[in-house]
């Protein structure tokens, strides 16, 4: 944000060269008009600022979001950290007011998750929570573990800006509808009727599925609610491929393979691989207090931006 910064140290120099002029009654009404017309470019500049929160802030940053979380390398540990996320990101959305809703949860034994999928709505969540996407990574002893010894597990994040169909359309005939009954924990039957759904977009291969709600026609609207938002996903990193190819973000494509973020129990330690920034006090970061984190995220991204825009590089 350097040079909006450098925009406002020219309009405060115009203010004080214009005050001069108030005590020339000739001029004091022109002068009046203008400084009252640079400390209104000024305002906007400041604010434009302050709403600064990435490197893109497009019309992308205020929608809601769909939040996938799953369990990858380590086993039960693995599971536990990724409901460690889960339960950090529905805090934090507490923190901000924002709604949570869960989509689609499939729980494991000892409190574990293997793949958790919500939605978090409210204003500005998509700006805020963009940068999570990657892989999580923790470093700890875990309860079962009687000799001690530290493990290493990760959690892939996928943030997903949900999309609407007046946004992006999918072809109804692009979708192929199948339907099954839903199950709980164990595989227990938990209705007679199928209502669970599962939609595959023919085109790509990709599906989403949802048995969270009763009907089949919510859980159908939910399931299509994600299916946009992974198709809109690939889409974009695909319109990204030739820039990326010829540059690296500094701060990371939000691919869900790329590691991220190293959460160190033994040394109460989180850093971010992506700024090379750590920050202490991991359980209360765990249980929401995620501000800091993102506004450095959002800082760095603003920095970079800025850089960009000088060379005139593409974002």
């Amino acid at each position: 944000m350097g040079y909006l910064k450098e925009q406002i140290k020219k309009i405060d120099r115009k203010i004080a060269e214009a005050k001069k002029l108030l005590s020339d009654s000739s001029l004091a009404a022109l002068a009046e008009e203008e400084i009252k017309k640079l400390e209104e470019e000024k305002r906007v500049l400041q604010s434009s600022i302050e709403q600064r929160g990435s490197s893109a802030n497009t019309e992308l940053d205020t929608h809601n979001v769909i939040v996938e979380i799953r369990a990858a390398a380590g086993g039960a540990e693995a599971g536990l950290f990724a409901s460690d996320l889960y339960r950090m990101y529905t805090r934090f959305a507490e923190r901000q007011s924002w709604r949570t809703e869960q989509l689609s949860i499939n729980e494991g034994g000892i409190g574990n998750i293997k793949e958790a999928i919500f939605r978090i709505s409210g204003p500005g969540v998509y700006g805020k929570l963009k940068y999570e996407s990657g892989v999580h990574r923790v470093q700890r002893v875990p309860a079962t573990e009687s000799s001690g010894r530290i493990h290493t597990s990760t959690a892939t994040v996928a943030v997903l800006p949900e999309i609407e169909d007046k946004e992006f359309h999918l072809n109804p005939d692009d979708v192929k509808l199948e339907t099954f009954r839903a199950s709980g924990h164990g595989g227990q039957n938990v209705q007679k009727v199928e209502s669970a759904v599962r939609l595959t977009h023919i085109p790509t291969g990709i599906v989403a599925s949802c048995q969270s709600e009763r009907s089949q026609f919510q859980n159908k609207e939910q399931a299509l609610s994600i299916l946009r938002a992974r198709v809109f996903e690939q889409e974009q990193a695909q319109k990204k491929e030739s820039i990326d190819s010829t540059r690296k973000l500094q701060l990371g494509t939000g691919d869900r393979s790329e590691k991220i973020r190293t959460y160190n129990f033994p040394q109460d330690r989180i850093t971010d691989h992506r700024i090379g920034k750590s920050w202490h006090h991991i359980e209360g970061i765990l249980d929401g207090d995620l501000e800091p984190i993102i506004k450095d995220l959002e800082t760095f991204a603003g920095e970079d931006a800025d850089k960009r825009n000088s060379q005139n590089l593409p974002n």
